[in-house]
């Protein structure tokens, strides 16, 4: 669930070579390719065999590398699966303006339908990764907030954006339902400590080996707050039984699961709405999530 800044740099090997040859010249000889798909936030490099490079595509972006730099290495440890380890933070160069990051490189691909081995044990895998960094001792974690998209904050923030996209789409969905869920998900709110949220739990940041989850990548939007946000792969990505094995393996309970359907929502209906641009195939996976969470509510 990313946010909405349009990219403003052409970010392409060549750069990519610049910068790490003034840089970083110990590393100027190895190769460098780019990695598909190249994702929203960033644009991410193979280095060598054992790197990547990960350059934010927008100034709103800007603000995740330093993020990463600085907590990754204290959450890695208590995690169960692999999380990018940072081995260097570049500097802006070479015409690009912002920080950016070498990390090591994690080996997988995207969780696609078709490389997911059991969806059941892939949804149980992942709600324990979701648990654990739960459990992480969230004392001085940096808040939610504009940086990170207020992933981990209050849905208040998206409520006009959210009334918008209703009136915008009227006719085209069920936008009663869709208030209805909406206007539950506001009245609760996370009654405990902040904890840790990874902030953009989708497909493209859960990495598969052998059908299995392997590695969890780009935390940049991670936060310390309400774990709602981290629940929209529930509608994204499983279904039915999958559905509920990923809810049943996390402790967390229902204004928290009505919060992160109220963010699956939102997400799916700005894109549905226009309100951010997204290309046609977008908009139509948007309205499929839109009938998925749908189909999941009981008032």
């Amino acid at each position: 669930m990313s946010g909405t800044s349009e990219v403003t740099v052409e970010i392409d090997t060549t750069l990519v070579r610049r910068l790490v040859g003034t840089q970083f010249p110990q590393w100027a000889h190895l190769s460098i390719r780019k990695v598909e798909p190249g994702g929203w936030d960033n644009r991410t490099f193979l280095l060598g065999d054992e790197m990547s490079v990960r350059l934010p595509s927008a100034a709103g972006y800007a603000a995740q590398v330093a993020n990463e730099q600085r907590w990754l290495p204290k959450l890695a440890p208590q995690l169960p699966l692999p999380i990018p380890k940072p081995l260097a933070m570049g500097k802006p160069g070479e015409g690009y303006p912002w920080s950016w990051s070498i990390y090591g490189w994690l080996e997988g691909e995207p969780a696609t339908d078709e490389r997911i081995g059991d969806f059941g044990e892939f949804a149980i895998d992942l709600a324990g990764f979701l648990a654990a960094l739960h459990r992480i001792d969230a004392a001085e974690g940096p808040p939610a907030g504009p940086q990170n998209y207020f992933r981990g904050g209050s849905l208040t923030v998206y409520d006009s954006q959210t009334r918008e996209a209703l009136r915008l789409i009227e006719g085209k969905i069920d936008t009663k339902a869709a208030r209805a869920i909406w206007e539950e998900a506001l009245a609760t709110e996370w009654q405990h400590s902040p904890v840790w949220v990874h902030g953009d739990i989708a497909w493209g940041n859960l990495l598969m080996k052998d059908g299995k989850l392997s590695a969890v990548i780009d935390f940049g939007s991670s936060a310390i707050g309400d774990p709602a946000c981290d629940l929209a792969i529930a509608w994204t990505l499983f279904r039915n039984e999958s559905r509920r094995a990923f809810r049943n393996a996390l402790p967390l309970d229902d204004g928290t699961w009505a919060r992160g359907r109220a963010w699956t929502l939102w997400k799916a209906m700005i894109t549905v709405s226009g309100q951010i641009s997204r290309s046609a195939e977008e908009v139509a996976l948007a309205m499929r999530i839109i009938d998925a969470v749908f189909s999941d509510y009981r008032p």
